[in-house]
């Protein structure tokens, strides 16, 4: 059975996500994206904090492109079903799809983490491709060329090894077995790729430099999609009667896009809609504890800072550059806010730092209380 070629997973994940009561049609992603198919354009990178819908669009591509599984009764009544692509792309591709949070359960180290993908795409090749076990290809690029197929790649948690901190030594050694997969391969139609942290780009001359990256900061094409804006957000408390809409506002809207509009908190409306409660819900699985060291210390005046947006003023700072995978801890007060953006802690919009939401306000305000300056 296949583990990453043409599997029912994504087209399943999607199907239990259109059924749900609060399901958001962000469909109309696919048109833009159905733009960079077969072009120089078609390594996409997006990196969004957790709890942001990246796996949910993830899951929804391979449901939309993957040919082992017909998928228009699920698509004809979304918003892609009047684009001008539509039918051009839908169920036409091989999709090799897999998340790079999968250890080896046969032990840790590098060498046999990634060793686990490539065995597992070589085993469903030859599976699909029997006729190529006889040729004894060593190289996974040469392999995927032999079968003369193009193929459509969707990665998630690209970043895995760098946001856990794991091997350390072969991180360069990760980059380059990406790099040797995708890079100017004719088999590769696109190529979708999601994590937290961005790329980290030291010169036009690194690992993977042919992706395209759509981050915090630097998004104005896909934005909308990962979140709910206002429009969204008033669809779904239509659909029931415990909550206002001033009420999910006020609790998790406030993340800057575009030209100083603002998006919700995907995961935290919908149960806070489910659920009939506004509470805390996403910083509960984000990276808050992080950011207690700065506090308690007053790294940078960190501390100083937060207290003022807690009061609710904004910060005004440059961030000319984003914290990456593959980075070392902050260093600097620039570092730091780019990575709490990144992570989804802070908002950032015309030079200007604050905290989105009550959601994130009570946190910071908890800790502020709970710890002292050293």
């Amino acid at each position: 059975m296949a583990l990453y070629l043409n599997t029912a997973a994504p087209f399943k994940d999607f199907q239990m996500l259109k059924n749900d009561r609060y399901f958001v049609d962000k469909s109309g992603i696919i048109e833009k994206i159905n733009e960079r198919v077969k072009t120089k354009n078609r390594f996409l990178c997006i990196t969004k904090p957790r709890r942001f819908g990246k796996t949910s669009i993830l899951n929804m591509l391979g449901a939309y492109y993957g040919n082992a599984h017909p998928s228009k009764m699920l698509f004809d009544s979304l918003k892609i079903s009047a684009g001008k692509s539509y039918e051009q792309h839908l169920n036409q591709y091989n999709i090799i799809s897999f998340s790079m949070n999968e250890l080896s359960g046969q032990g840790n180290t590098y060498q046999e983490y990634i060793g686990r993908f490539a065995a597992n795409i070589r085993s469903d090749i030859y599976e699909a491709y029997p006729h190529l076990a006889e040729q004894k290809l060593c190289s996974l690029p040469d392999l995927l060329t032999a079968t003369d197929d193009e193929f459509i790649f969707i990665i998630d948690e690209w970043d895995y090894i760098f946001s856990h901190e794991l091997y350390q030594e072969n991180q360069s050694d990760f980059l380059e077995f990406l790099r040797d997969l995708l890079k100017d391969k004719p088999y590769a139609a696109l190529v979708y790729m999601t994590g937290v942290l961005p790329l980290k780009k030291y010169s036009t001359g690194s690992a993977l430099n042919m992706f395209d990256e759509y981050t915090m900061l630097n998004d104005t094409l896909f934005d909308t999609y990962f979140g709910f804006t206002e429009q969204e957000a008033g669809m779904l408390c239509g659909r029931q009667s415990q909550l206002t809409l001033s009420e999910i506002a006020e609790w998790y809207n406030g993340y800057a896009v575009g030209e100083g509009g603002r998006i919700y908190n995907p995961r935290s409306v919908v149960l806070a809609l489910i659920n009939g409660r506004c509470q805390s819900y996403w910083t509960r699985t984000g990276r808050m504890d992080e950011v207690l060291f700065f506090l308690k210390y007053n790294f940078c005046e960190v501390r100083d800072d937060v207290i003022k947006m807690v009061s609710g003023l904004p910060v005004r700072m440059e961030i000319m550059e984003e914290y990456a995978a593959g980075q070392k801890p902050p260093a600097d007060k620039e570092q730091i806010y780019s990575a709490m953006i990144g992570y989804g802690l802070l908002s950032y919009y015309d030079g200007a730092l604050f905290i989105p939401n009550k959601e994130l306000m009570l946190e910071y305000h908890k800790i502020i209380l709970s710890t002292e300056v050293a």
